[in-house]
């Protein structure tokens, strides 16, 4: 039940960076300008994509015994995590940002 929830989640964040993709691509915009939203956008879902990824892979792991654990760890794991995926974004992506870039591009192109 939760991966249905995750994979409806992700299928909304990819709708949503294909539309500000699409948005982006406003005839008055410049070419630069066009290109800089397009990266922005194409960073953002991989950014979300990669924290998805990490949230699975961090769902097995266990609390410090120690110094952590409690309903604040929790919260804080999620934010840290969004955290990881961004940060992982603007570190390129492992090549996702270019490829996404290149769909928003193509998608853009066959509308005009």
């Amino acid at each position: 039940m939760v991966a249905v929830a995750a994979t409806s989640s992700f299928a909304a964040q990819a709708g949503f960076a294909l539309a500000q993709g699409r948005a982006s691509a406003a005839p008055s915009a410049a070419a630069g300008q066009n290109s800089e939203q397009l990266h922005q956008s194409a960073e953002k879902f991989v950014g979300m994509f990669m924290s998805q990824m990490f949230s699975q892979m961090f769902a097995g792991v266990g609390t410090n015994k120690v110094f952590g654990g409690g309903p604040g760890e929790e919260m804080f794991r999620s934010v840290l995590v969004d955290e990881y995926g961004k940060a992982a974004a603007k570190q390129g992506g492992m090549g996702m940002t270019d490829q996404i870039m290149r769909a928003l591009i193509a998608q853009q192109e066959k509308q005009s």
